[in-house]
């Protein structure tokens, strides 16, 4: 028998502990139960540590189990992303940026940077995703993108945020309501109304600030629908199952049968921010990077 570790160790390992199972991990890799069960134990001879607790037909990784996973997983990552960028040189293309974003950041932003950012960087292959807040930071960290857009005040440690955009919130109403810029004067004017909001799944830290406007107007909203797309929203309101308040970038790009009230004169302000996972090695990242600064 080899004392050494091969790939197929790893591979084999991998699928152990994803499957907790080893004839359904067995079936997965096309070889044998016991050929698997003497390939893990192999391995961890070798290595001199233990990999999984058997109960009867119970399997579950142990603490050192759980590490190796997480860190086999991010290197094998690593590499399936270096092989990608050496197909995409073979092919005369400089690498690619996976890039996620929320919608409102499509608006402005992200164009402007992607004109800057091609200019300098004409042969880089662009990857754009709309995702939720949530997703976004999950993928960071999974480094399945390699930059995101968001509206948080927080991220993970190992994530950087870099501010970006600060802007407004505007009332979302239906084209023919009764109050108008002209004869607006607070919200407390639609205490009355069904709301239609952002999830708070969308995003906590965004969802509070918007509650701390009800909460300076004096009331508490009855929010009859919620989502985390802005063109669901629009269509709520445009068929007067309520009203909303949005980040005021997000009125460009509709043309529906609703109206927007820029709230100037409330404090609370919403922040579009730029994040990114420090040990991304991706090159073009850093580039895309620096055009940010």
């Amino acid at each position: 028998m080899s004392n050494q570790l091969e790939f197929r160790h790893y591979k084999y390992f991998l699928a152990v502990a994803e499957e907790l199972h080893y004839r359904k991990a067995a079936e997965r890799l096309y070889i044998s139960q016991p050929g698997l069960s003497r390939q893990i134990k192999q391995m961890e001879e070798i290595l001199e540590i233990k990999l999984f607790e058997r109960h009867n037909r119970k399997v579950e990784l142990t603490k050192t189990g759980v590490f190796l996973q997480e860190k086999l997983l991010s290197h094998f990552k690593q590499f399936d992303d270096i092989i990608k960028h050496a197909k995409l040189l073979e092919k005369g293309v400089n690498g690619n940026l996976k890039l996620a974003y929320v919608g409102s950041a499509m608006q402005k932003l992200i164009p402007e940077l992607l004109i800057k950012f091609r200019k300098a960087n004409p042969n880089v292959l662009i990857n754009l995703k709309e995702n939720d807040n949530k997703n976004q930071i999950e993928a960071l960290l999974n480094q399945s993108i390699d930059i995101g857009f968001v509206r948080m005040e927080r991220v993970p440690k190992g994530l950087m945020m870099l501010p970006s955009v600060e802007e407004t919130f505007s009332l979302v109403l239906p084209e023919k309501h009764k109050i108008d810029a002209s004869n607006f004067k607070s919200l407390s004017q639609f205490k009355d109304e069904d709301f239609i909001l952002f999830d708070a799944t969308y995003s906590e830290s965004y969802y509070e600030k918007v509650m701390q406007i009800f909460d300076d107007c004096g009331f508490f909203p009855t929010v009859s629908h919620s989502t985390v797309n802005a063109s669901s929203i629009y269509r709520l309101v445009e068929n007067g199952l309520g009203i909303s308040i949005v980040p005021t970038s997000l009125k460009k790009g509709y043309n529906l049968k609703i109206k927007f009230i820029e709230l100037k004169n409330i404090p609370q302000r919403t922040n579009l921010k730029i994040v990114w996972k420090l040990i991304n090695k991706n090159p073009v990242l850093a580039k895309f990077v620096e055009i940010i600064k």
